[in-house]
């Protein structure tokens, strides 16, 4: 049984055509940076839902999501048509293994995204956990056209604020765009160009990567990942991998 709680939107932005974040008050939810919630909408007497990462701090009262509408979606048009004041409904059991407390100890943590699977990797920049327990960490986010990169100018200012530390990599696959990489993540990783660019070789002695986005991109390297020794991810069998995949 889910226990929902009522959120009010305070803002709602529109990165491009299709691409939003949403912020929202409710009552407070303690959770760590990498969880996700179950957002959900009131229709014909029954509630539609959805899980979403939250994208802001856990020091910060009001809640985030990102979220790209759908086509055909049933959820995430409606979540489009919000405006401040409207309300939606907010679970009160945040989940979710993309968290630093479930992550070994190792000298490199790399995160590698596609689309709003950026959502759990932001908290976690934001936060300072990572820059005081991990000697390099890397984002890989991979979108189909600059105008996708939501958050972009958050990450410059992580790299600006952590140039030896913080290696921010920007993908953007259909078009050729300043300061990006005009490339799929996963051939970037093939070709070596990956490692050469991060100073960092991907090894499973001292690298844990987390994936969040479509489920071929995260099948594709999880793959070749593993062909380099790196193995799955769980509570029960640790390893260097771990998965969050947004069909």
């Amino acid at each position: 049984m889910i226990t929902w709680l009522q959120g009010t939107v305070v803002e709602k932005k529109q990165w491009c055509p299709e691409l939003f974040s949403l912020t929202f008050k409710t009552e407070p939810l303690a959770f760590k940076a990498g969880q996700f919630i179950l957002i959900g909408i009131d229709v014909d007497g029954s509630v539609i839902y959805r899980p979403y990462s939250l994208v802001n701090t856990p020091d910060n009262d009001l809640l985030e999501i990102h979220f790209n509408t759908v086509k055909d979606g049933v959820l995430s048009p409606l979540l489009a048509n919000l405006n401040t004041g409207d309300t939606l409904k907010v679970s009160n059991r945040p989940s979710g293994l993309l968290i630093l407390d479930e992550t070994p100890d190792v000298a490199n943590l790399w995160l590698i995204a596609t689309g709003t699977g950026i959502g759990p990797f932001i908290p976690i920049l934001k936060s300072i956990e990572p820059w005081h327990r991990f000697d390099k960490v890397v984002l890989c986010y991979a979108v189909k056209t600059e105008e996708g990169l939501a958050y972009r100018a958050d990450f410059e200012a992580l790299s600006a604020r952590y140039p030896d530390q913080f290696c921010f990599m920007p993908f953007v696959t259909r078009e050729v765009a300043p300061h990006t990489i005009n490339c799929r993540v996963t051939s970037y990783l093939e070709s070596g160009e990956l490692e050469n660019k991060a100073e960092l070789a991907l090894s499973a002695e001292s690298n844990h990567v987390m994936l969040c986005g479509n489920a071929t991109m995260i099948n594709d390297m999880t793959t070749l990942l593993e062909n380099r020794g790196l193995r799955r991810h769980s509570r029960s069998k640790p390893g260097q991998i771990a998965i969050e995949k947004y069909y």
